[in-house]
């Protein structure tokens, strides 16, 4: 079998990368004719290779252009376009756009509807939702006429986009769905299928549509299996994948996502997305890695992405409460973006709390129930019952608290959450100790811990070491939950560097943490400060 055939023969059986290789080495020998540049284009695309794909395009498009098959070439307009837009180059894929509008003027095809689509992709990217609705609803008709799976799929999902856009996020969603049915269904091309996955968790995602999310992706988990060689779309998807599998408490393999996103970057000669290296940070930060997480966090701000809120959760955890603060208040400030707020606010609430702020954490907690009658999602709701408990619990209405609390347990239960199921129950364990149910609150404590321990939180398990006595005494103390941690460690008699190693933190930040202590107790020594810790029943 020669090299042409054998492409062809691995092409239709899906084995994209033995398909390219082989149609690479026969474009060698003898130029490809179109429908095998066409196939060509399709493989490098499928097996990760975007600036291959995008190279193969430009050919094919000359070469339609040379035998005068114009809708075919407007056709390569469209992925030249979107390809140019998925890569930040707005300017290449507005030329794009302009002559693929040229190629098909006048004619009634089925391209018409694709170059409508990348004018409504254009009209998303600007803010211009109400026009990207039409302009996609347009497409839509026209793949409707041709009865195009494709371009009906690629319409309903842009229809579903500027709908969220617009506010109307239950109609948005249902559009999506009907996209991913089409998706999982196998009625879409190999390119469209992993290009409106991608999109569509994205903006599950932004939403916290995080049910619709999982769901969608282990569905696709099956076409992928059914298609081995099939590579990501975008590196942008190796991300939200990440996403996805952290909250199913899957972290190593969400690790492996995010970095195969800056692998496939490094394969197309690029800077690594900044999103991925924030991902990595993420995981770093929850499993106590700070080092990791810092020069992960810096790195992705190096290449544009915002490092935030993850940036102020780590400097929360690391008892550098002022910076964190500081952080996550200029960001709230700074940010009207409806999608963005509702990322940030969750963190804000939380280190509001860690400082004491119950107002300002109230006010945080009203604006997610604002959000809440707009999105009206799963992962919201299941912010907001947690974020009612923890503010109800920070005002010592331990009974309104638990109400709420179990609704939040209950719903990440439901989404497959394990991690943020523990961080509810510990607010539980809390809620239960306060009205007096110690048996109650060790078991909720204990099922915690055991959370923790199998994902590796060592964070969260450090927290949970501060016996609650501590924690209660938090209420009536001048010192910060950090800093009553730090002191029941020097009344063990330990160093600050010993400290600082039990803490995961730097030395110098325990230098800190113990001159502030020394100060807020008006006490001259470590010694001094051990006797007023059991003076006052601190520990």
């Amino acid at each position: 079998m020669d090299h042409l055939e054998r492409g062809r023969e691995c092409y239709g059986r899906r084995a994209w990368g033995k398909a390219y290789q082989a149609f690479l080495c026969a474009d060698q020998a003898s130029a490809l004719q179109a429908d095998d540049l066409d196939r060509l284009a399709t493989c490098a695309c499928l097996t990760g290779r975007v600036l291959e794909f995008q190279r193969t395009l430009e050919r094919l498009h000359r070469l339609l252009i040379e035998t005068d098959d114009r809708p075919r070439a407007a056709r390569c307009v469209f992925w030249l376009a979107l390809t140019s837009l998925l890569r930040g180059e707005v300017g290449q894929a507005n030329a794009w756009i302009a002559r693929g509008q040229r190629l098909v003027e006048g004619r009634d095809c089925v391209e018409r509807g694709y170059v409508m689509l990348a004018v409504a992709e254009q009209q998303l990217r600007d803010g211009q939702a109400c026009a990207a609705h039409e302009t996609a609803s347009q497409a839509a008709t026209v793949g409707e006429c041709f009865d195009d799976a494709d371009l009906i799929a690629a319409a309903r999902h842009g229809q579903g986009r500027a709908l969220i856009d617009i506010g109307d996020v239950p109609a948005g969603l249902k559009r999506l769905d009907e996209t991913m049915l089409a998706v999982v269904a196998g009625e879409l091309s190999s390119i469209m299928t992993g290009l409106m996955y991608c999109s569509v968790i994205d903006t599950c995602r932004q939403v916290y549509a995080l049910g619709r999310a999982r769901e969608w992706t282990s569905a696709f988990s099956r076409v992928c299996e059914q298609q081995p060689e099939m590579a990501a779309f975008t590196g942008t998807c190796h991300v939200h994948r990440s996403e996805i599998l952290q909250l199913q408490g899957a972290w190593p393999d969400a690790m492996a996502e995010a970095s195969r996103a800056c692998e496939r970057a490094q394969g197309d000669q690029r800077k690594p997305p900044g999103a991925a290296l924030y991902q990595q940070a993420e995981i770093h930060r929850l499993r106590g890695e700070f080092a990791k997480a810092d020069e992960a966090y810096h790195s992705a701000s190096e290449l544009g992405c915002e490092p935030q809120p993850g940036l102020a959760l780590l400097r929360l955890t690391q008892g550098r409460t002022d910076a964190a603060c500081a952080a996550i208040r200029r960001l709230t400030t700074a940010t009207s973006d409806r999608l963005r707020r509702a990322r940030l606010l969750p963190a804000y609430l939380e280190i509001m709390l860690a400082i004491g702020d119950v107002d300002d954490a109230r006010g945080a907690r009203d604006e997610l129930h604002e959000l809440a009658h707009a999105f009206d999602t799963d992962g919201l709701r299941a912010i907001i019952a947690q974020a009612d408990g923890a503010v109800a619990l920070a005002e010592g209405d331990a009974h309104a608290a638990l109400d709420p609390l179990r609704r939040a347990f209950e719903l990440w239960e439901r989404l497959e959450a394990p991690y943020e199921v523990a961080r509810v129950r510990v607010l539980i364990g809390h809620a239960c100790r306060a009205l007096g149910d110690h048996e109650a609150a060790g078991l909720a404590q204990q099922a915690a811990r055991s959370v923790f321990e199998r994902l590796g939180a060592q964070p969260d398990l450090a927290r949970l070491d501060v016996p609650e006595t501590l924690a209660r005494a938090g209420a009536e103390s001048p010192l910060t939950a950090r800093e009553l941690q730090v002191l029941r460690l020097i009344s063990s008699g330990r160093t600050n560097k010993e400290i600082a190693d039990v803490l995961c933190v730097s030395e110098r930040t325990i230098d800190r943490h113990v001159s502030n202590i020394l100060g807020k107790l008006d006490v001259p020594s470590r010694a001094a400060a051990t006797a007023y810790a059991y003076q006052n029943k601190l520990i």
